[in-house]
This record gives C-alpha cells, sequence and structure tokens, in this order.
C-alpha cells in the first residue's frame, strides 16, 4: 500500500513542474465558468427548476454549480485529455510494466489520484474565487458537508479512472485510441452534467442518466456541495457510485487478464 501511497504523492509533486500550463488552465476553466454561468441563469431565470434526483435548483444554484463543476473537470478526469497508459501500450513499454512488481490498475489509479490532489487546489479554487467577483456564488451551508463532498469527489475521480481504462486498454486491439477515447469521454461528459445540469434535462431522461455511473462523476458531488443531498438520500448517492466503481473496475481487470495473454501470445 506504501507503494501507491508514493506513487500519488510523487505524481502530485510532478505536477507543479507544469506551471503555465496550469496558468492556462485556470485561464480557461474561469471564461468557460463566465459563459455557462450566464448561460444557466438565463435558463432558470424564469424561477427554479425541479431535479428528479435533488429538488429545485436556482438561480444561485446554477452559477455556483458552475465554478465548482468547472474547478472538478480535470481533477475528476472527465475531460479524457490523458492517454499515457495506451501511448505506453503502442510504444510496447507496456511490456515493462506489466513485468514490474506491482499491480498494473492499481498504479494508474495511484497515479490519477495524485494528479487530482495537485488539480484539486490548483484548479479548483482559483475558478471560484474569479467566479464570486461576479456571481453571488456560495459554500457549503453546513459543515459536514465538507468532508461529504470530499468523500463524493473521491469516488468520482475513481469512476472516472475506471471509465478512462477500460477506453485506454483499447490499445492493446487498435492502433489509435483516440476515436475509442473521444467518443467514450465526450458521452461522459454530456450525461455527467458537466456542461448542461442535470435538472435541465426531460425527467424521465434524468432518472435513466442517474442510473448510469457518469452522473456520479460530476452532477452528484456539486449537488452534495449544494446540500442537494441528505440521510439515506446521500447514502443512496454513495451507493450508486460505489456500485458502479466495483463494475467498473472488475470490467477493467477482465480486460486487463485479456490484454496480458495477447503481449505474451504476441511476444512469443
Amino acid at each position: 500500500m506504501r507503494l501507491y501511497w508514493e506513487i500519488v504523492r510523487v505524481t502530485a509533486r510532478r505536477m507543479r513542474t507544469y506551471r503555465a500550463a496550469t496558468f492556462a488552465g485556470v485561464v480557461t476553466n474561469t471564461v468557460f465558468g463566465y459563459i455557462l454561468a450566464y448561460v444557466l441563469l438565463a435558463a432558470v431565470r424564469d424561477g427554479p427548476v425541479e431535479s428528479v434526483g435533488a429538488g429545485a435548483f436556482g438561480t444561485r444554484d446554477a452559477a455556483t454549480f458552475t465554478f465548482v463543476a468547472q474547478g472538478l473537470l480535470v481533477a475528476v478526469g472527465v475531460m479524457g485529455t490523458t492517454m499515457e497508459m495506451a501511448e505506453r501500450v503502442k510504444s510496447g513499454e507496456v511490456a515493462l510494466d506489466l513485468a514490474r512488481p506491482y499491480d498494473y490498475q492499481g498504479w494508474w489509479a495511484a497515479v490519477a489520484y495524485g494528479r487530482a490532489v495537485f488539480y484539486l487546489w490548483a484548479r479548483g479554487i482559483a475558478p471560484f474565487l474569479l467566479g464570486a467577483l461576479a456571481f453571488d456564488l456560495r459554500l457549503p451551508p453546513e459543515a459536514w458537508l465538507w468532508p461529504a463532498f470530499l468523500l463524493a469527489v473521491a469516488l468520482a475521480i475513481g469512476l472516472a479512472f475506471a471509465w478512462g481504462f477500460l477506453l485506454q486498454m483499447t490499445a492493446f486491439w487498435i492502433v489509435d485510441v483516440r476515436g475509442p477515447n473521444q467518443l467514450g469521454w465526450v458521452s461522459a461528459q454530456l450525461l455527467a452534467g458537466t456542461f448542461v445540469p442535470l435538472a435541465l434535462v426531460p425527467d424521465d431522461a434524468e432518472r435513466l442518466v442517474r442510473l448510469l455511473p457518469f452522473a456520479s462523476m460530476i452532477q452528484v458531488p456539486v449537488e452534495v456541495y449544494l446540500g442537494m443531498h441528505r440521510g439515506q438520500d446521500l447514502l443512496a448517492a454513495y451507493g450508486v457510485a460505489l456500485a458502479w466503481l466495483a463494475v467498473l473496475v472488475a470490467a477493467g481487470r477482465l480486460v486487463l487478464a485479456r490484454a496480458e495473454r495477447r503481449v505474451v501470445v504476441d511476444g512469443g
């Protein structure tokens, strides 16, 4: 276990070297936050929108949702820009990775959490503070919501990693994974409430989307931040995320087992 903690720590430290990229990312998240906030405010200006899973969604919720979501995008990993694992498969370096004495899936999960540790503060706080200069944003109404929110974010990171792991594993069978990767992540972004909160989706569609793993990547953590999930409802939200995390991790291990056999066959 110590190895994976060290991977988290070293990855977070490594991400600090990309200062220009981090600054550019903060600017991008802030600009898009302003654009999306004004769009959402226009959508709810006639009154709160009722969400099937979290109650009323008003103007203050819309603005806060936008900037919290912008701060989570890269930290959680729903943008799908990281393809390091697939690149190592393509170059053949994966043969060395699989021969090393650690769990392959666990290694990349630790890398994902290491990136998240850095991005949560480096690209999460600044856009929110800059958004608060022009919009009426709010903090969680009760202190206990902070740890509840962090737990939801931790589950979101795990879900995004497990989904991305499956997408990048296609590199064992196809030469260029950019197509499946883009298709998989665009679908995830739309279903996660990345750009349009699920409260604005028709009720029947919202019920279906909330049963999928993607809502737990962005929509649900932000709703927890806003205090929209409490008691049994909060436990149910965690339960959905944990169930899907178990399913996706298990699927990743099955695909990895098939891929390892393929490496043995191709390598002699």
